[in-house]
């Protein structure tokens, strides 16, 4: 998030030297720093008692291409429950356990984005708003719907796998 104007009072902000963090948008009247800090993401990569992996078509992001659960971390929330809201929030289905794995950033949209592994018992899909279709679907199949190469969902379940496969028994 880049701040130009203050938050609590809305006058333009000034840029101000703040120890070793260097000029950062400061405001005046309140005496306060406002740090440009990326914005907070959380994925999952789903799975189900059947072992299936849950993929979203979300047209506004892509027409050709299905993604994993992907959502913003709301003020005051924790990782681990604004995973769980997007899960429910999105396709209904609500975790049993969760695995944190990784986290990436996303330079694009200076985006940090925690990745989990939810583990579900399946339920009827109902689908939010922003969701356009969803669907179960095979392991060794997941490559003929998500982008592999510098994509976040593709990336994310690859090292979800490899962290399954590494795991002690």
């Amino acid at each position: 998030m880049i701040f130009k104007y203050c938050p609590k009072c809305g006058k333009r902000l000034d840029k101000k030297e703040i120890g070793d963090e260097g000029f950062v948008p400061f405001c005046i009247s309140c005496e306060s720093p406002f740090f440009d800090n990326p914005v907070c993401v959380v994925g999952a990569v789903v799975i189900n008692e059947k072992n299936q992996i849950l993929l979203l078509k979300s047209n506004y992001i892509s027409t050709d291409n299905w993604t994993l659960v992907w959502g913003y971390v709301k003020n005051g929330e924790t990782l681990e429950n604004a995973i769980k809201r997007e899960i429910l929030e999105e396709t209904n289905q609500q975790i049993k356990t969760l695995q944190y794995v990784t986290s990436y950033y996303f330079e694009p949209n200076q985006l940090i984005m925690p990745g989990y592994i939810a583990y579900v018992n399946s339920k009827p899909f109902v689908k939010s708003n922003e969701v356009d279709d969803i669907m179960w679907c095979e392991i060794d199949t997941v490559d003929k719907y998500i982008m592999r190469v510098n994509n976040m969902s593709g990336i994310h379940f690859d090292n979800s796998i490899d962290f399954i496969n590494k795991r002690p028994n």
